[in-house]
């Protein structure tokens, strides 16, 4: 006989397959077809040629579950399960495909196949065509309802996105649809398992861990299949689901989240009997909290990556608007409050309170108050989004200008005495025999004090290079400061009859810590601005006081004065405290900011002050004593 493998079953058994009215199909622990008799070719279309030794296509997906968990509680009767000698068959009312396509309403009575010596061959089914109409009603019947209440709570999961929830919900529609006593979810985390919910058992057992490969997990994961039933005191002894009393039948199911192993649910039976329907659900839902875990990891992962956007985007020190399609503001960052003074519930929802760029380009302009903004603008192409950076530029813009501004300082200052030296070489060159000897000193004199201005602006122009690279060098020794206030008064004496030069010095003056040869540079440019700005006249007085550990020198003038809002600026590079003035008084803005670098690299301080009765100026000097000792 062509449709039974001889060297399974014996010549009667196949006598009697062979006559059978009913469809009689065997399968082997791997599915695969042993016996398909003439009943079988007439029931479902095949032939046992096309069908023996393959997985025959007659079960349909949607009821793949259901075979699995018959074929499943058979094995746990075989093994001496709770049921104790029921080791028979089961038989369900089902569907099967014919080979036409169509499918056809079934009877099957299930049994195990086992050799002589208990060991397992596999499974055999006899068929019937159902037509009692009363048992297919109430097969269909109970499946619908079945199916309506999964339906539901599939849909009830997938709307759940936190996932301790989803996890709690699937655990309790495992109770509902499978009457389970007890039940949880474990979750595989490398080699161990990790209980995150539980129904019917000690709350203190959440978060209980376990070894993956010695659990039901671990064997299960090794069968291949996605769902078993465990029984047996040598299977639940050491478990913790014995905390359970009565507990005699664990069934499992595993969940995959992108197709590998996320976890198991278990179903805990100790009052009622598991039956395949019970089995078939069980695997069902574990497949359906597979899918509704990965939505809720997916989510949680969103969340998660949002809330590190938005940490980012609230770090960040520029100012950062999201604006939807409509152009309108629907992030603004604290960044974007501090440059802009506009608070986020004035912003959100309102279209963004500057014209921003087109996407891809940038700009630069000033805001109302006085703050240059760098604006880019970028396009999420996914959402039609546009995300505005801006960042504060004003210093960079104010360097910016006060570089132009020094370019055509310098070039007025050095044009003046360039121009004035030309002339005058120019005349003794072409007229040096016609001129007196007296004019052609005063020529020479005119000369050598405009190289001397032009020396001193080339002094100035090195000084603040090496400044701005933080090169000024300096020797920190001990130095006479008196001797020092004296050279330099001395000097500046002689320069102007219009300004009288006054040093007062406290007889107990200590020496100095610091740079004497710096300090006489300090002093220079602090007298010459003194009387530089001082264009009425008036006396400058340079006093000088221990005070503390430091000494103290001031230089006074009765000049023009410093505007109350310039008093710190004017330390800074190509900035003149008298603007409207620039051009009267000349100068590029850096006699003072190589003040303040040269006090500042002895350890000192410099400070500018409005003089006596607010009247001109007051620049404050302080040094390190070198005695180091206090009042």
């Amino acid at each position: 006989m062509t449709d039974v493998q001889h060297d399974v079953h014996g010549p009667i058994a196949r006598a009697v397959v062979e006559c059978a009215a009913d469809a009689i199909v065997a399968v082997d622990d791997r599915q695969r077809v042993t016996v398909w008799n003439p009943a079988a070719e007439r029931m479902f279309g095949w032939t046992a040629e096309e069908v023996l030794g393959r997985v025959a296509p007659i079960v349909p997906d949607e009821l793949k579950a259901e075979h699995n968990a018959v074929q499943e509680r058979l094995l746990t009767r075989r093994a001496g399960g709770p049921d104790g000698a029921d080791t028979g068959q089961i038989t369900i009312a089902t569907r099967r495909f014919h080979r036409d396509g169509r499918l056809i309403d079934v009877r099957i009575d299930t049994s195990v196949l086992q050799d002589r010596d208990g060991r397992l061959l596999g499974w055999v089914g006899v068929y019937h065509p159902v037509e009692e109409e009363d048992v297919a009603q109430h097969h269909m019947a109970e499946r619908a309802r079945l199916v309506r209440r999964l339906n539901d709570i599939v849909a009830d999961l997938n709307a759940e996105l936190e996932l301790g929830t989803v996890l709690d919900r699937i655990t309790a529609a495992l109770i509902e649809l499978t009457g389970a006593d007890a039940g949880g979810f474990v979750r595989i985390e490398d080699d161990r398992l990790r209980l995150v919910t539980v129904r019917g058992l000690p709350e203190h057992l959440r978060g209980t861990t376990a070894d993956l490969r010695s659990s039901l997990v671990g064997e299960l994961l090794r069968s291949g299949k996605t769902v078993m039933l465990a029984g047996g005191e040598r299977r639940l002894g050491d478990l913790i689901w014995s905390e359970l009393p009565g507990l005699h039948t664990i069934a499992l199911g595993l969940s995959f989240l992108q197709n590998e192993p996320y976890g198991a649910l278990y179903a805990l039976f100790s009052g009622r009997r598991v039956g395949h329907t019970e089995l078939e659900l069980l695997e069902l839902l574990a497949g359906h909290a597979g899918v509704a875990v990965g939505n809720a990891v997916a989510y949680a992962e969103v969340v998660r990556q949002r809330a590190h956007e938005r940490a980012v985007i609230d770090s960040s020190a520029d100012g950062i608007a999201v604006l939807d399609r409509d152009g309108v503001v629907r992030q603004w960052n604290p960044a974007a409050h501090a440059l802009t003074g506009v608070p986020p519930h004035e912003a959100i929802g309102r279209p963004l309170p500057f014209e921003a760029p087109a996407p891809g380009e940038k700009t630069t302009f000033p805001l109302p108050s006085g703050v240059w903004l760098n604006v880019l603008a970028a396009e999420i192409e996914e959402t039609g989004e546009v995300v505005v950076d801006f960042r504060d530029v004003t210093e960079a813009k104010a360097l910016e200008e006060a570089k132009d501004l020094f370019l055509a300082t310098t070039s007025h200052e050095l044009r003046t005495p360039i121009t004035v030296v030309q002339g005058f070489a120019s005349t003794l060159v072409n007229r040096w025999d016609e001129l007196a000897d007296a004019d052609r000193r005063a020529a020479v004199a005119t000369i050598a004090e405009r190289a001397q201005s032009l020396g001193r602006l080339v002094e100035h122009l090195l000084l603040g290079s090496r400044a701005g690279r933080d090169e000024l060098a300096v020797t920190i020794e001990t130095f006479d400061l008196s001797r020092v206030l004296e050279g330099v008064v001395a000097g500046f004496r002689s320069l102007s009859d219009a300004h009288p030069v006054r040093l007062e010095v406290a007889p107990d003056l200590p020496p100095a810590r610091g740079d004497a040869l710096a300090t006489d540079v300090v002093l220079g440019q602090l007298l010459e601005n003194a009387m530089k700005y001082s264009p009425d006249g008036g006396t400058v007085t340079v006093r000088a006081w221990p005070e503390g550990g430091t000494v103290v020198v001031t230089v006074e003038d009765e000049g023009i004065g410093i505007a109350p809002g310039d008093l710190e600026r004017v330390f800074e590079r190509f900035v003149q405290g008298e603007t409207g003035d620039r051009r009267r008084f000349g100068g590029v803005g850096l006699g003072l900011y190589i003040v303040k670098r040269l006090i500042e690299a002895q350890g000192g301080q410099v400070t500018a002050q409005p003089g006596p009765g607010g009247r001109g100026t007051c620049m404050r000097l302080v040094l390190n004593r070198a005695d180091g000792d206090g009042d």
